[in-house]
């Protein structure tokens, strides 16, 4: 007999049995059974609630199993990894729901003919038509908002970073923290009050100044974090050789942090594509091409999906159109990010082995 025996005592969890890799798939098929199997039994109809269900009986059959054959302090484990997977899921799913449901109903109308006419004449009713206009105004009133916002976003957060201190800088980051939260429809009502004082028309250039200010906030904040993340070594070094610090910042820090800021810089353009309440206020919309976005309302494709859903009635051409416009807005949206990932890859500093 062994001593654990002898002495009547419980051998140590740390050298329990331990259950094979399989574990969690066989657990995760059987919950996903018996939720089907708990839902149809109760005449649930709903996905999400048969899905729930399932993952309440993966956490609790994770930890039950666990704690008979591995003990205690295995199962917490397990337990806290089933959380971490169940909320992954939660998030995930919505997501490829809604791209699923965005391609299949976009592909229907999505070619280069869609991309390369505009509306012109075409009726909300009748099939045909393009969003090229939307395009073209949607490139040039995010153009225009990140040549005026990466400047200044930039050249706020050296001055945060490199020179800030005392009260002014205190200010400037509570402003900065302030106009990070600020709602688009209040930036919108900013920038019209303006318009209608100086009794100007609906133009690209008012809505990309609406832009600006929805987009300066997280080039600030990013770009500061990746100021921040420079060695004060590289600052040290530079000046220790008598090169000023104006300069030090222009050829060492903001070369060396130039990969974050990019990618800042191009996950805070595709946060200010999408913006549809600035561009429903100060540059309304139109079925033709406008390339002049200084004069007279301009097409996008937030605004030009929101009014061809309203004029669809949940069907026909126009509702086509709309999931179309839709697919064609998150796919680009979906090349800034890839092409801040690889910029921020890079630009990476490359460590040898």
């Amino acid at each position: 007999m062994s001593n654990a025996t002898l002495s009547g005592k419980r051998p140590s969890s740390l050298r329990g049995a331990t259950l094979p890799k399989w574990f969690a798939w066989a657990v995760a098929a059987g919950s996903i059974a018996l939720g089907l199997g708990v839902s149809a039994a109760a005449g649930l109809h709903s996905d999400i609630q048969w899905a729930l269900i399932a993952a309440g009986l993966f956490v609790l059959g994770s930890y039950a199993i666990s704690a008979r054959v591995e003990g205690k302090r295995q199962a917490k484990d397990r337990t806290a990894t089933s959380l971490v997977w169940v909320a992954f899921l939660l998030a995930v799913i919505p997501l490829i729901s809604l791209i699923w449901e965005t391609v299949k109903r976009g592909v229907k109308v999505l070619d280069m003919y869609f991309l390369t006419h505009s509306m012109g004449v075409v009726a909300d009713s009748e099939p045909g038509g393009g969003i090229y206009h939307a395009i073209l105004g949607t490139l040039e009133q995010v153009g225009i908002a990140t040549l005026i916002s990466v400047p200044v976003g930039v050249l706020t957060a050296v001055y945060l970073v490199e020179y800030g201190r005392g009260r002014l800088a205190q200010a400037v980051t509570f402003f900065v923290d302030v106009m990070t939260g600020i709602p688009s429809i209040v930036a919108g009502l900013f920038i019209l009050s303006i318009v209608l004082m100086l009794d100007l028309g609906p133009t690209g250039f008012a809505g990309s100044l609406a832009l600006c200010i929805l987009m300066i906030p997280v080039v600030v904040r990013s770009t500061e974090e990746m100021l921040k993340l420079v060695p004060n070594e590289l600052r040290e070094a530079s000046l220790a050789l008598g090169v000023p610090k104006w300069r030090t910042i222009l050829k060492v820090v903001i070369p060396t942090s130039l990969g974050g800021i990019t990618t800042g810089v191009m996950l805070a353009i595709a946060r200010i594509t999408g913006e549809t309440a600035p561009v429903l206020l100060l540059v309304w919309g139109t079925n033709f091409i406008n390339a002049n976005p200084f004069k007279d309302p301009q097409a996008s494709l937030p605004m030009y999906i929101y009014l061809q859903y309203a004029n669809s009635g949940g069907s026909g051409a126009a509702y086509d159109r709309a999931w179309a416009a839709a697919l064609t807005l998150i796919a680009f949206i979906m090349v800034l990010n890839l092409a801040a990932r690889g910029i921020a890859r890079w630009k990476a500093p490359k460590t040898g082995r």
